[in-house]
């Protein structure tokens, strides 16, 4: 937010902020808002109110960049919402198109794009629809299969992009096709398949008169899209194919009314469920849906393979054979055990986002394995849609770990964003460090960000090490928990470090957040030393705190729990003297000091050897049977000097 304009700021402090805030209101130009700054300048501001404006000045920017990702947001929501309206409301194929050709024009903001369906008798591909085009050649232009981008992608069935196209050699260049691209200006150009099922029938474009390179959500979006338009394109056809039988085949009426009937079934059922999608639907609600549909159990499980949503059904991993050949054909496949499952590929283009298990359907009718397929392009836009909003709260949670991290900005504030994401400072947290052995980082990052999106937490990279924040009192428990998670997740061992952020506490609007907040960087670095001693001492894929590695840890620690660590090692021993009058600890440090000699030990101790032998054997029973073995040995001496000195205190 901007600063705040109080009775503490300078008059042309208070005028600048009040310009920038008029010029966010009015949507202004990026470059308007360097004009309060340099009329401060001008009229001789000092450097407090110079640095205020422009801090100011930032923030504004910053506000109006996260404005503009909105609009363009909710406008490929728009344009997606509008596109599942015309496939419902049009019946004409022209009119279709035309439409879905604009809002590709509108989702990927390029100059033009245009659609060419396949000729299967010439052996070629032909423009059918454009928008934005200005050249006929253009217009008018045929590409043989394997000629061009788009008789590429055509011959291929997969989408090809380039930023230059007349430069690019990928493609084979002719005389024809080029010429038409240099009439129409064009250079950057992104093609995708129109597909049913394993067979291409044309290609949509979207393409630019300069050099630009398209991202991949541009080209998933596009595919999603391309997917909808050849739904529209089999749809007309199916409808064709019924007025020329009702025409020519008076015997077969009742048969192509029920298939017609089964027709606009799937097409209703395909809208509304991409309503529902549209109006902001999980998972769960869209399984639901099409679990009614469909009279079955329905399974969604993302790419890994990971459940996203189940109803109606046990749970079951679909086989990854029978996804890849879903993938491959375009199709459902049926599952050989357990028999009635069928299993559909979710896809934007090539890439497989996940997998739609039916459950319960032995027989499948043609026109419900077509739902089930309309049901999968369906669950492919829920899933771009969640891939996206995910990526946009994981950038926000990582921009909030660096600042806290780091330190950057007022604690307060820093707080304050925190609540925003439903995460209170004011409680105990926990900073870990986690390193996989063989997994690469981006995969780890996505492991972690969903096990601290699951606990209200943070995730992000940091000095090029996966961190992650997370409401904790006890740091080592939840560091192995995390551990366990993500090696689970990955299928790899993963090693966390952890440190704990400690702090006076406060409720959510007190000051223990802010507190709390300074104390992070600390923690971190506590995290990262006792990450380094995991490693070297060879506990791959254990988590652990400071303490838990024993005087390790003492020795690490940067303000160690000395007491603690003797209270950890003695205890038994302590409590065992307090309550009896007993004299064990002193019998521990003599038998140490004398170099477990028991005859030195008794002489200095003035008693019989039989008395010290006993008094071993009871601290044996309270220790542990290995605390006389030599790693367990030089902690307790340790903590026995420890004990000493605080004593002498």
């Amino acid at each position: 937010m901007l600063p705040t304009v109080t009775g503490s700021g300078t008059p042309r402090a208070q005028g600048a902020l009040r310009t920038l805030l008029d010029l966010l209101a009015a949507d202004a130009p990026a470059e308007d808002f360097t004009r309060p700054a340099t009329e401060a300048r001008a009229e001789g501001a000092s450097a407090a109110e110079l640095a205020e404006v422009d801090e100011a000045t930032r923030v504004a920017l910053r506000i109006r960049r996260t404005l503009s990702r909105h609009r363009v947001r909710e406008a490929e929501l728009t344009a997606l919402f509008d596109t599942a309206g015309d496939l419902a409301a049009l019946r004409d194929l022209d009119a279709v198109l035309r439409a879905i050709v604009h809002r590709a024009k509108l989702l990927l903001g390029t100059d033009i794009t245009y659609l060419s369906l396949n000729d299967e008798a010439a052996g070629d591909t032909y423009m059918r629809v454009t928008d934005g085009s200005v050249a006929a050649s253009f217009q008018q232009v045929r590409l043989g299969m394997g000629e061009g981008l788009g008789g590429l992608v055509a011959q291929t069935a997969r989408p090809y992009a380039t930023d230059d196209y007349q430069a690019d050699t990928r493609f084979h260049h002719t005389g024809t096709i080029d010429g038409a691209v240099l009439d129409e200006g064009l250079r950057a150009i992104l093609g995708v398949p129109l597909r049913l099922g394993s067979r291409v029938i044309g290609v949509l474009y979207a393409a630019d008169r300069t050099p630009r390179r398209f991202a991949r959500e541009e080209v998933a979006l596009l595919s999603s899209l391309a997917d909808h338009a050849a739904i529209a394109i089999d749809g007309a056809r199916l409808l064709e194919e019924t007025r020329t039988a009702l025409a020519d085949l008076g015997a077969a009426t009742e048969t192509i009314r029920a298939h017609n009937q089964a027709m606009h079934r799937t097409e209703e059922a395909h809208d509304n469920l991409t309503d529902l999608v549209l109006r902001g639907a999980d998972a769960t609600e869209v399984a639901a849906g099409i679990a009614t549909l469909l009279d079955g159990g329905i399974l969604i499980h993302d790419a890994d393979g990971t459940e996203l949503a189940r109803t109606g059904t046990a749970p079951l991993q679909p086989p990854a054979a029978v996804v890849a050949a879903s993938r491959t054909s375009g199709r459902a496949v049926p599952v050989d055990s357990p028999a009635g499952t069928w299993v559909c590929a979710v896809l934007a283009g090539p890439e497989l986002l996940g997998s739609i298990a039916l459950t319960g359907r032995s027989g499948l009718p043609d026109t419900d394995r077509l739902l089930f397929e309309r049901a999968g392009l369906v669950t492919a836009l829920l899933l771009l849609l969640r891939r996206s909003a995910a990526e946009t709260e994981d950038r926000v949670r990582a921009e909030l770990l660096y600042d806290l991290l780091t330190a950057s900005g007022e604690g307060g504030a820093l707080a304050a964003r925190a609540r925003r994401l439903g995460m209170h400072l004011s409680r105990p947290h926990t900073v870990l460090v986690a390193h996989g052995e063989s997994v690469s980082r981006q995969r780890l990052l996505t492991a972690a960000a969903q096990s601290a999106r699951a606990r209200t937490g943070l995730a992000g990279i940091h000095h090029d090490h996966v961190v992650l924040a997370v409401p904790s009192g006890a740091p080592g428990r939840c560091a192995q928990e995390i551990a366990t998670e993500l090696g689970k997740a990955l299928g790899t061992p993963v090693t966390v470090g952890a440190g704990g952020a400690d702090g006076p506490d406060g409720g959510p609007q007190g000051t223990g957040g802010a507190e709390r907040a300074g104390a992070l960087p600390t923690a971190h670095e506590e995290a990262q030393r006792c990450l380094s001693a995991l490693l070297a001492l060879g506990h791959t894929g254990n988590g652990a705190a400071l303490p838990d590695l024993g005087f390790l840890g003492v020795l690490l620690g940067d303000q160690a729990d000395l007491a603690g660590y003797v209270r950890q090692t003695l205890g038994p021993v302590l409590d065992y003297d307090a309550r009896r009058g007993t004299e064990l600890v002193r019998t521990l440090d003599a038998y140490f000091v004398h170099g477990a000699s028991l005859t030195r030990t008794k002489s200095a101790l003035h008693i019989h050897v039989n008395t010290v032998v006993q008094r071993l054997e009871r601290i044996g029973r309270l220790l542990g049977g290995d605390w006389n073995a030599p790693a367990r040995s030089l902690e307790i001496q340790l903590a026995l000097r420890l004990h000493h000195l605080a004593q002498g205190l």
